[in-house]
């Protein structure tokens, strides 16, 4: 599968991707820019959404809704601050549609 990568998150969380070649959306914390941000990379049709997690919360309202849809796959990963479990959550999601079982139920 070919397809689009899209990192979001705070300037810290995008840089090192950046020399990837990879799209880099960067943030402040400000929900309402967060969700503009969001909307534009849907916009952009993305195969692979990667996420911070400390603005995951903000993002979920747009991209909450393709938790359950092969594309864009959401993977919400943890950065330099101290994980609220959104980043567990989304990938016990993400797992449990890919395998069936909840893999991370005990986690």
């Amino acid at each position: 599968m070919q397809g689009k990568v899209a990192i979001f998150g705070s300037a810290d969380f995008v840089m090192p991707f950046s020399a990837l070649g990879v799209d880099c959306y960067p943030v402040s914390e400000n929900a309402d820019e967060i969700k503009a941000k969001a909307e534009k990379i849907i916009a952009e049709k993305y195969s692979l959404i990667i996420v911070a997690e400390n603005i995951a919360p903000a993002a979920h309202q747009v991209l909450g809704q393709f938790v359950s849809k092969a594309v864009p796959c959401v993977l919400v990963v943890p950065f330099t601050t101290e994980s609220k479990g959104f980043a567990i959550e989304s990938l016990s999601k993400l797992l449990k549609i890919a395998t069936g079982i909840n893999i991370l139920k005990n986690v």
